[in-house]
């Protein structure tokens, strides 16, 4: 039996291009080594698992290339790319500062930086979750990053940017790593997909990805969590099932019963979804996202603040006809609040049925209700 090894490390990128939705700092990155215009200090910053430890290490590789492509990516076949690759490097050092945080491990560090590099031109040091030093190890760090030996160069990085002093902070180019979008994700798992001759469908890639808000390797471990639950075909259902995630047709049952002033319907459609075992505040922040979804779905214009998958974006357009503009802001704002208030109610599910109440009665005229007072 083969060693097992999780998509997250199977896939991780090796060189720029293989960055996922982080095109426009790898391509600085670039343009940086091929214009010989490289900093001695750089900070990655950004949510976890969108790959700024993985861009610190293609840099890193790229820098030290022998006989770099022409296109500005590394070789991966002179010695310095091998022995990178073979983790056997002397010129690229990582340091976890989350469990080397003190003014020693700092200190130690220094003494390494004054030894020049075997075997290219510079060594790098990678620190990964740097705002994990401690104050003493940050200000012991300063005259070391402040003054460098010409062929050292830091690459720093962290979830965390605020906690990092200000006078390390000037002396770094700055990097900030944005959350991958919905569709980019959803294209890198059917690739992973492909490369694993796993069947699946693009709903359920969609589900993953919104479940892991921007994280790549969150979805990754998501992904892979599936495909041993579905044993290699993952489907929509399958991964309502797995990752306990509501079914949309529940939220559009809602609409339906809303459109109609429903009361019944809804407090049974509740009922029901209660009884499967969901959390009330989900279902109710869900339907806050459900009516937003409608609204921008009622202009072709903001559509592209809508990320689904193309058979639920249809069904979303078809809905958002029958809704008005007033009756989706009301009914975000009282989700919304009811949202706020939930953690304070003694009484939870009555909160969520008054709710529910009161946004059915967003569609009555002043004759309706006229009428069912007398």
């Amino acid at each position: 039996m083969e060693d097992y090894i999780v998509s997250a490390r199977k896939y991780r990128p090796l060189t720029f291009k293989s960055v996922v939705g982080q095109k426009a700092l790898t391509t600085t990155l670039k343009n940086a080594i091929q214009g010989a215009k490289i900093a001695h200090a750089y900070l990655f910053c950004g949510p976890r698992g969108v790959g700024k430890t993985s861009c610190a290490r293609i840099f890193a590789k790229t820098i030290n290339c022998l006989n770099p492509a022409a296109d500005g990516e590394s070789c991966n076949e002179c010695e310095s790319c091998r022995s990178f690759n073979e983790q056997r490097s002397y010129n690229i050092h990582e340091l976890d500062a989350a469990s080397n945080n003190s003014v020693e491990d700092i200190r130690s560090l220094s003494d390494q930086v004054r030894i020049p590099p075997q075997l290219g031109k510079y060594k790098i040091y990678i620190i990964d979750e740097v705002h994990m030093l401690s104050a003493q190890a940050f200000n012991a760090f300063l005259k070391t990053l402040e003054e460098p030996p010409h062929y050292a160069i830091f690459v720093m990085a962290t979830t965390e940017k605020q906690k990092i002093l200000p006078t390390i902070l000037s002396r770094c180019q700055i990097y900030d790593f944005t959350r991958i979008t919905v569709e980019d994700i959803v294209e890198h798992l059917q690739y992973v997909a492909a490369c694993e001759n796993i069947t699946v469908e693009t709903e359920a890639l969609t589900i993953i990805a919104q479940k892991a808000e921007g994280g790549l390797r969150d979805a990754l471990s998501i992904f892979d969590q599936l495909v041993s639950f579905t044993t290699g075909h993952v489907t929509y259902q399958s991964a309502l099932d797995n990752l306990n995630v509501l079914d949309y047709d529940y939220y559009f049952r809602f609409t339906d019963a809303v459109l109609q002033g429903n009361v019944r319907s809804c407090l049974l459609i509740l009922n029901e979804i209660l009884g499967k075992g969901f959390d009330g505040q989900n279902v109710i922040t869900g339907l806050a996202t459900h009516f937003r979804n409608l609204l921008v779905c009622m202009d072709e214009a903001t559509l592209v603040l809508f990320e689904v998958g193309a058979s639920l974006r249809q069904r979303y357009k078809l809905t958002a006809k029958r809704c008005s503009d007033k009756l989706l802001f009301k009914a975000i704002a009282l989700a919304n609040q009811c949202d706020l208030d939930y953690r304070q109610s003694r009484n939870k599910r009555l909160l969520l049925e008054l709710t529910l109440i009161q946004i059915c009665q967003l569609t009555e005229s002043p004759s309706d209700a006229d009428e069912k007072k007398n």
